[in-house]
């Protein structure tokens, strides 16, 4: 299963009494080359945010401030992730759902994706997302 891939990853973090510090290098810290970085910001209280999934897309997800949950489904099983800290980024495989919800006043979600913005790498409607992954297609 798909959601089996995905997981946590706890990133380095340098602590220091002048600020921490944590890096991220591709194919060391996660198994894919990032070719687009994004990030949401200003969501409004009870906002979500995601409600889609990707064909081919690896992802790296992270709570540069404040949490936020992020909700991964592969068809089968759903489980949620309380994304706090920096210094953890949630690797999310291709062909899962993933729902963003409960964030905090000030969070800041940095996504780490492995292909530039493809409209035709996205499922946008759950039905078809679970008939193809429930079909084997």
């Amino acid at each position: 299963m798909s959601l089996s891939k995905c997981k946590l990853i706890d990133l380095p973090k340098i602590s220091d009494p002048r600020g921490n510090l944590t890096f991220i290098e591709e194919n060391r810290h996660f198994p894919f080359d990032i070719k687009r970085v994004y990030y949401l910001y200003d969501v409004p209280g009870g906002a979500e945010r995601g409600g889609h999934a990707h064909r081919e897309m690896n992802q790296m997800i992270i709570a540069m401030s404040g949490s936020f949950d992020v909700v991964l489904d592969d068809g089968f099983e759903r489980k949620r992730f309380h994304m706090n800290r920096s210094y953890y980024a949630l690797y999310v495989a291709p062909m899962v759902w993933r729902e963003i919800d409960n964030f905090s006043s000030g969070a800041v979600l940095l996504s780490l994706a492995s292909n530039f913005y493809d409209e035709s790498d996205y499922y946008r409607e759950y039905d078809h997302f679970l008939r193809d992954v429930r079909g084997g297609k």
